[in-house]
């Protein structure tokens, strides 16, 4: 056990001080919106979704219809189903373990579950949730933290918002320089950006997701038709 989660926290130090960091400019953002420490933390713990609690600072604060909220929230979390959807296989033993790992399918955490890079004589599943667990108590405590801070001194929160793009766009770069195969990685940018011109800015999340994901199936399927051969 000891070995174990000494792994996983080792694999998800660079998580750590992302997530704190983001998850301390949400806690201003909604200290400042007149949401306290609890809200903070109940957000961190049972919503778990970086850009989304995000995007509810100002659905709170600006009293939004929950139909629309509902729409927001489907439209900006759209992407996790795919993940899930992805890590089917992998996740198909894990037992008690399973509706966590699900739950806690982050981009971050993804991005580290796919690297299949697990130390030898370590509890494969155990491993995924530790890994998962520690990566949302960073979260939490950033959030809080951040929540305490913003009630404790004055903060100009202009332009904090970009931080979550600024994560996507390192996550990107981290997965395009450890992998040798950069195919699906342009393919997802190529793709993005047809459907951006195509549909706008407002809805091309979702278009973009469904058709790399349709694409990467038709290779996989392909890709295991010809070793068979």
């Amino acid at each position: 056990m000891k070995k174990t989660f000494l792994s996983a926290f080792v694999k998800t130090l660079p998580v750590m001080g992302t997530y704190i960091i983001l998850g301390i400019g949400f806690g201003m953002l909604l200290e400042k919106g007149g949401y306290g420490v609890l809200w903070a933390f109940a957000m961190g713990v049972f919503i778990y979704a970086g850009a989304m609690q995000y995007v509810a600072v100002g659905l709170l604060t600006s009293g939004v219809a929950a139909l629309a909220a509902a729409f927001t929230t489907f439209t900006v979390n759209a992407r996790h189903f795919f993940y899930g959807v992805s890590m089917i296989d992998r996740y198909q033993d894990t037992g008690r373990y399973k509706p966590y790992l699900y739950f806690a399918l982050t981009d971050e955490t993804y991005s580290l579950v796919c690297t299949d890079d697990i130390p030898e004589g370590v509890d494969r599943n155990r491993f995924y949730f530790l890994l998962s667990l520690l990566n949302q108590c960073y979260w939490v405590f950033g959030c809080v933290t951040g929540s305490l801070l913003g009630a404790a001194s004055a903060f100009d929160s202009t332009g904090i918002e970009f931080v979550m793009t600024a994560l996507f766009v390192t996550v990107f770069l981290e997965q395009w320089m450890s992998g040798k195969n950069h195919l699906f990685s342009l393919t997802g940018v190529g793709l993005s950006l047809v459907c951006l011109m195509l549909f706008g800015s407002d809805y091309f999340l979702i278009p973009s997701m469904i058709i790399s994901i349709l694409f990467i199936s038709l290779y996989r399927k392909k890709h295991i038709k010809k070793e068979a051969e």
